[in-house]
C-alpha cells in the first residue's frame, strides 16, 4: 500500500513539472497540451517502461540454455524470496552493475551486465541479484522505471523550451530569463524527487537481498568492489541515458562533480557498514 502511495505522489509530482514547463512555453494552452502529453506519459510508462529501458541498455533476454549458471540463481533466488521467476536479461557492457525493472512481480525483468560477471564471485553476485529481486518483492521497480522515463521526457520537454522559447497566453514571447530559468530548474527538480524516493529504498533493497542470499558480508564486499570499479569503466548506456543511472544497484554517474552532489544512491560507504553490522548481529 505505501509504495502505491508513493507511486501516487511521484506521478503527481512529474505532472505538476509537465504544467510548469508547459506554462513556460505556451501559458495555459501550453500548460493543458503539457498536462495532457504527462498523462497520456504515465500511462505508457506505467505499461512500457521495462521494455523501452531493457532497449535502451541493449539487453538481451537469457535462460536455462543460454546462461545457465546465472539463470539457475536467479530462479533459486527467486525461489527463496517467493516471487515468480523474472525474465534474465544479460547487457554487454564491461562496467560492473545490474537492475530490476517492471510494474510488478508478475511482469518483471532483472538484468546484469557481463562485466560484473567477471567481476564478482558466485557468493558476491548472489548478493547483488538478491538486493534487485528485493526491488521487485517491494514493488521498487515500478517507481523507478516509472521516474526514469518521465524524468527523460521532462528534459526533453525543457531542452524544447530553452531553444524555442515560450509564448504567454496572448500569445506573445514569454520572459526568456523565466523560460530559461523553468528549462534548466525542471530537470533538477525531476532529480530530486528521483533522489527523495531513490536513497531509502536501496538501504531496504540492501537489507532485504543480504536475508534473502543469507550471505550479507558478500553483499557488502560486492558493493565496495562495483563501487572501486565503477570509477575507471563508465556505463556507456547509463551516459546516453543519465535518467536511468536510478536503477542501478551503484550509481554509475557517481564519479564526482555535479553528478555525484546530486547523487539517486546513498554513499557506499554507509552501505557497506550497515551490511556488515547486520552480518555482526547474526554472528
Amino acid at each position: 500500500m505505501f509504495n502505491w502511495m508513493k507511486t501516487a505522489i511521484l506521478m503527481a509530482g512529474i505532472m505538476a513539472l509537465f504544467g510548469v514547463v508547459g506554462t513556460a512555453i505556451g501559458g495555459r494552452q501550453g500548460m493543458l497540451m503539457a498536462l495532457a502529453f504527462g498523462a497520456l506519459g504515465n500511462f505508457f510508462a506505467y505499461w512500457f517502461s521495462d521494455k523501452m529501458v531493457l532497449r535502451m541498455y541493449n539487453a538481451k533476454e537469457v535462460d536455462e540454455t543460454s546462461a545457465p549458471q546465472f539463470y539457475r540463481m536467479v530462479q533459486e533466488l527467486a525461489g527463496r524470496a517467493g516471487l515468480p521467476m523474472p525474465r534474465v536479461y544479460l547487457i554487454e557492457e564491461d562496467a560492473p552493475n545490474a537492475f530490476a525493472t517492471g510494474r510488478n512481480p508478475e511482469h518483471a525483468a532483472v538484468a546484469a551486465t557481463t562485466g560484473i560477471l567477471r567481476v564478482l564471485s558466485e557468493r558476491e553476485l548472489r548478493g547483488v541479484m538478491a538486493h534487485e529481486l528485493t526491488h521487485v518483492k517491494h514493488r521498487d521497480i515500478l517507481i523507478s522505471t516509472i521516474s526514469a522515463t518521465m524524468a527523460g521526457a521532462i528534459s526533453a520537454l525543457a531542452n524544447f523550451a530553452m531553444f524555442f522559447g515560450g509564448r504567454d497566453d496572448n500569445g506573445r514571447p514569454a520572459n526568456p530569463v523565466a523560460t530559461i530559468a523553468v528549462a534548466l530548474l525542471a530537470p533538477l527538480a525531476a532529480m530530486l524527487i528521483q533522489m527523495a524516493i531513490s536513497r531509502a529504498r536501496e538501504f531496504e533493497a540492501d537489507r532485504g537481498g543480504a536475508e534473502i542470499s543469507g550471505d550479507p558480508r558478500a553483499l557488502a564486499s560486492a558493493l565496495d568492489k562495483i563501487h572501486r570499479y565503477a570509477q575507471g569503466i563508465p556505463l556507456e548506456a547509463a551516459e546516453r541515458h543519465p535518467e536511468t543511472a536510478q536503477m542501478m544497484i551503484m550509481n554509475p554517474l557517481s564519479g564526482g562533480g555535479l553528478r555525484g552532489l546530486f547523487s539517486t544512491h546513498p554513499s557506499t560507504e554507509e552501505r557497506v557498514q550497515r551490511l556488515l553490522a547486520m552480518a555482526g548481529a547474526r554472528a
